[in-house]
């Protein structure tokens, strides 16, 4: 007897194309400033708490985690960082010209945030300028001083 030859067919099936993501400056900046306590030790550091232990106790991260948002932040120029003591070596934190650029980002957030975002125990709470009045940030083309709205606007690729 000969030994039966056992065949299989197999049936591939065409994959479908995989869908490229949109190349967009909002996925980039949030690859560096998307996590929670990244943002909320950068809003610290504008507010002017530049100390370890400061950013740590108003943010409620914890040390590690908040060691490695800032190392991460400092590596993308975000932050820079200066020693303060030697013995123990310490460091404080403070915005590079990048980090700066981050204010409107941080106060359309609080404002959001004030509007949109707040618990119902939450104390009543107002953004204000230093002139004492109300801060409402008002997004405004520089150049013609029109309103930015959904869809005055396009982002172009040189």
């Amino acid at each position: 007897m000969s030994p039966q030859k056992v065949t299989r067919s197999v049936t591939r099936q065409a994959t479908a194309p995989q869908p490229v993501p949109r190349d967009c400056p909002i996925a980039d900046a949030l690859q560096i400033i998307g996590e929670r306590w990244t943002l909320l030790a950068v809003r610290e550091i504008n507010y002017g708490v530049h100390r370890f232990e400061q950013i740590v106790a108003n943010t409620g991260a914890s040390r590690d985690i908040l060691a490695a948002r800032l190392r991460g932040l400092e590596s993308a120029g975000v932050i820079s960082r200066r020693q303060y003591s030697e013995h123990p070596p310490r460091y404080e934190y403070h915005l590079t010209a990048a980090g700066d650029e981050l204010r409107p980002v941080l106060l359309t957030l609080a404002q959001w945030g004030l509007r949109w975002a707040r618990t119902q125990n939450a104390p009543e709470a107002v953004l204000r300028h230093a002139c004492r009045h109300e801060l409402e940030v008002d997004l405004r083309c520089r150049h013609c001083d029109e309103s930015i709205v959904a869809g005055s606007y396009a982002i172009d690729n040189a």
